[in-house]
């Protein structure tokens, strides 16, 4: 069985500041919880590899499931301490990859050619492209092998001009989500602000909110029954 690709934030505050920042931890915990009740392996990739910061803001919003999650040793291990980099990445052993959020991915997601090149082929390998909440950054500017973005002409969803101002983040973010997808002509989708809302078109899969990781999880694991290789 092939594995997903979970794609994590090396930074730790938001830029010009001193306020911290990292991945919503929700975001990956919650989405490995889904694959491992279908015991889908996991790898976890960084921009930089190695450590990943925790956004402080999404401790709060740990229950029982996220906390079994995290306090498993490979999770740490994996995840959150050393967590591998693209360069030791083979897009090949991948059916899926997922990028998290948080805000730092909005700095450290959308320019890396080494993960937009990972992405690339596991697409063309008739995989999937994930993301739920600001790690829609990771999409902006993957591109097919003719030069056009993958999200041109696609229904995607991610962290709202809305959910930023609620956020109290809206002076600190370096692009908003909706024109940024919309400059590359994706047909961006959003519902309420901080309600659960995913969305697939073909294969690409995206969530608007940190409370939209399992509705994508879920989406995901309906299309890799239908897989053959699997």
């Amino acid at each position: 069985m092939k594995k997903v690709l979970v794609v994590e934030t090396n930074i730790q505050k938001y830029a010009g500041t001193n306020d911290a920042t990292g991945l919503w931890l929700g975001e990956s915990a919650e989405f490995v919880d889904e694959l491992y009740k279908h015991h889908i392996e996991v790898d976890f990739v960084s921009p930089l590899g190695g450590f990943v910061p925790l956004d402080p803001r999404s401790m709060k919003y740990i229950d029982k499931d996220i906390m079994r999650i995290y306090t498993e040793e490979k999770f740490v291990q994996e995840g959150l301490v050393n967590t591998k980099k693209p360069k030791d990445i083979d897009p090949n052993d991948y059916h899926a990859i997922y990028f998290t959020g948080g805000h730092g991915v909005m700095w450290d997601f959308p320019d890396n050619k080494e993960l937009q090149e990972i992405a690339r082929i596991i697409y063309e390998n008739n995989g999937y492209l994930l993301s739920v909440c600001h790690g829609i950054a990771g999409l902006l500017n993957i591109k097919d092998s003719e030069g056009h973005f993958l999200i041109s002409g696609k229904r995607i969803t991610g962290f709202t001009k809305t959910e930023e101002i609620l956020a109290g983040k809206v002076k600190f973010v370096p692009f908003f989500n909706q024109p940024a997808a919309e400059a590359r002509n994706a047909l961006f989708q959003k519902k309420r602000f901080y309600k659960e809302f995913a969305l697939k078109d073909g294969q690409i899969i995206t969530g608007q909110n940190p409370f939209s990781v399992r509705a994508v999880a879920k989406l995901y694991l309906e299309e890799r029954k239908t897989c053959k290789q699997f």
